[in-house]
């Protein structure tokens, strides 16, 4: 069984900065693609970065530059860094794990955890 689990969410100042943990644990032997996804209310679910077991990243636009993803393979943990918060980051924030076998994607996913930017 495979557990996702997040933690580092919660309220920050405009300006102000929050780290989000993702450690996933269980019957895995390699993950792919980590990522962080965010849902804001009345919103669709969006990708905010992610990042391969090799390294490579990727951003959402509008966190370019102020947030910054980063892994521990052998952990199987992903972080997340957030700077320079804005109203608009305030969402629920997911993990996301991929692991590729041939033919198949898998996906896990955490339970959330909320980020709350006041301004």
């Amino acid at each position: 069984q495979v557990q996702v689990v997040e933690s580092g969410g919660g309220s920050a100042q405009t300006g102000g900065s929050l780290r989000l943990s993702c450690k996933v644990s269980g019957s895995i032997f390699r993950l792919n693609e980590m990522a962080w996804y965010r849902q804001a209310p009345g919103k669709q679910r969006e990708l905010v970065a992610g990042t391969t077991s090799g390294g490579s990243t990727n951003y959402a636009d509008s966190v370019k530059d102020r947030f910054t993803i980063s892994r521990d393979n052998a952990e199987n943990t992903v972080y997340l860094q957030m700077n320079s918060l804005k109203p608009e980051d305030t969402a629920v924030y997911y993990c996301n794990a991929v692991r590729k076998i041939p033919g198949r994607r898998i996906d896990y996913w955490g339970q959330g955890t909320q980020v709350t930017v006041s301004s």
